[in-house]
């Protein structure tokens, strides 16, 4: 759902979500169906929800919200969570760094998605582990490490 922001059309964003979201499930075999919501919004509203969630009162690139257990336990497909992206943090990011739009899209919704698995980066084992099938994932779709 495009919430607020200039986004790219839907058509153009889609193929690219799915295939994203796709390369991330395969790697950690969630081949089993499950859905995903996506709001993409603007920093506005970002940073509105980074502050009332974690606590930082400015914007994030992106924000992960895994399903309850009682959620994700429901009839038909089981629901993972919800993934936030901000375009202007995204669009500035991804200038900083050199890197397509679409390749830092493609990166944090990779991110995001893992998020919504368990995945964490909260210490540097777990960073390490986690930036790594984000590489895997990535490479799968022909986008560079974005770590590199």
């Amino acid at each position: 759902m495009v919430e607020a922001g200039d986004w790219p059309p839907e058509d153009t964003l889609l193929p690219l979500m799915e295939e994203a979201l796709a390369a991330a499930a395969r790697l950690v075999g969630a081949g089993r169906g499950g859905e995903v919501s996506i709001l993409l919004t603007d920093d506005e509203h970002m940073r509105a929800l980074n502050a009332a969630w974690r606590g930082k009162d400015r914007p994030t690139n992106v924000l992960s919200f895994p399903a309850s257990s009682a959620a994700a336990q429901g009839g038909g497909a089981a629901l993972l969570g919800d993934i936030v992206l901000a375009r202007e943090t995204l669009l500035r990011e991804a200038e900083a760094e050199g890197k397509p739009f679409e390749h830092h899209l493609a990166h944090l919704l990779v991110h995001g998605f893992l998020h919504l698995l368990g995945y964490d980066h909260e210490t540097p084992e777990e960073a390490e582990e986690m930036e790594a099938m984000e590489r895997r994932a990535l490479q799968t779709l022909a986008i560079d490490d974005p770590y590199a």
